[in-house]
């Protein structure tokens, strides 16, 4: 146990919380497997559905350590180096995605040999959010103009953001909230903040309405968003049919729940292992078990203000904030999904629903977390001179 420890560095607590939540997604995972498996009829067995889902956190578990190993300067560089690659791959995601159910849902590419699909935008997240903890890193001497971050902060963060709004409005607007909040936090003007929100909402308004001029570019997608929107308040459609069988789901579970593998709603929610989960959760192990699980998300939030103010750079700390808060951000909007509270947003519920890509890319932002958290040496200078073309040689 101790060798083990020697390898493993950073916020211990951290680790920990991964390491529950993670075992708290077995049952949940498999119990509304069984929806796949009877309703749906995609086949294989719930045991299969486990097992994979255990696969995918054990290579999430892998991820995490190996990022956490990287000195976390490199990730500043290295979101240079990324940005155009990112860039690439949502242009290829939007012409080559997969379709879902006949409507523009170009949101995922196949990763070839291994036949996993890849949601690119998760992927882009991340880097925008690393690329601009650097950007106000570097700048925290100056005074900031609008001109100058135009072309070098927001223009890349513009064309990315458009690259994954035609399929993915939901993560369009979680990423543009969660790149303000970092500016304010790391002392980008609020005069300015204002500007570039009005902005986004006028960008979305004009797209809507092209999408609107021109549907066969874009089919079924600004409608899909409308409806969500409507759905929200009115009991038709298909996501107030999803959301009420949510609530007939957490209403079911009263204080402490029918008992795990008892949900009878999983065999009604289509999303029941993704977007759902939380409601299965309610279900099954009621108010004590869903209380549960929001206080162990509460608590990584704790750990990761701990290491914000643990950590000696400037760089480090709005790093920490950017890929750390969107987690605790996107859980509780999936959680506010399943209550009713929010419209359907397609969020999964991080490191407890199933999916490959969502818990890898949350295992990187983790792993970046406490690559932070276990650095002692870094420096300011050393953070924000590296040259990209240094890092790409050194990583070669």
């Amino acid at each position: 146990m101790k060798t083990i420890l020697k390898h493993i560095q950073g916020d211990r607590a951290i680790w920990a919380i991964v390491a529950v939540l993670a075992i708290c997604s077995f049952m949940p995972v498999y119990s509304a497997s069984t929806n796949l498996v009877y309703v749906v009829g995609t086949g294989g067995s719930t045991f299969g559905y486990l097992l994979k889902h255990m696969m995918l956190l054990l290579m999430g578990f892998a991820i995490i350590y190996g990022v956490h190993k990287i000195p976390y300067r490199y990730f500043s560089g290295g979101s240079l180096l990324m940005l155009p690659i990112v860039i690439i791959l949502l242009i290829f995601t939007l012409s080559q995605g997969t379709t879902i159910g006949g409507a523009n849902a170009s949101r995922w590419i196949r990763i070839p040999f291994v036949g996993i699909g890849f949601q690119t935008s998760t992927l882009a997240g991340l880097v925008l959010m690393v690329y601009v903890a650097r950007y106000l890193a570097k700048n925290k001497e100056k005074v900031i103009s609008l001109k100058e971050s135009l072309l070098t902060l927001w223009l890349p963060i513009a064309v990315v953001l458009m690259l994954i709004l035609p399929a993915n409005f939901s993560t369009t607007a979680i990423i543009f909230v969660m790149i303000l909040m970092l500016c304010f936090v790391g002392g980008y003007p609020t005069k300015y903040l204002g500007l570039i929100l009005g902005i986004g909402l006028i960008t979305l308004l004009f797209f809507i309405l092209i999408a609107k001029a021109f549907p066969e570019a874009m089919p079924n997608r600004v409608q899909t968003w409308q409806s969500r929107i409507e759905n929200f308040s009115d009991e038709g459609g298909k996501d107030a049919y999803q959301v009420e069988k949510a609530k007939i789901a957490i209403a079911t579970g009263g204080l402490a729940g029918v008992g795990p593998g008892k949900s009878v709603q999983k065999n009604f929610l289509p999303q029941s292992t993704s977007d759902f989960i939380f409601a299965i959760i309610a279900e099954e192990y009621g108010l004590i078990g869903s209380v549960f699980i929001l206080f162990i998300y509460f608590l990584l939030l704790f750990r990761i203000f701990i290491v914000v103010k643990k950590t000696k750079t400037i760089f480090g700390s709005l790093l920490v904030v950017g890929v750390g808060i969107p987690i605790i951000f996107q859980a509780c909007i999936n959680m506010a999904v399943a209550t009713n509270l929010f419209p359907v947003t397609g969020q999964t519920l991080p490191l407890i629903s199933s999916g490959g890509t969502s818990i890898w890319m949350t295992c990187f932002a983790l792993g970046m977390i406490l690559s932070v958290s276990a650095s002692k040496e870094e420096t300011e200078e050393d953070i924000l001179e590296d040259n990209p073309l240094d890092i790409l040689h050194e990583t070669v």
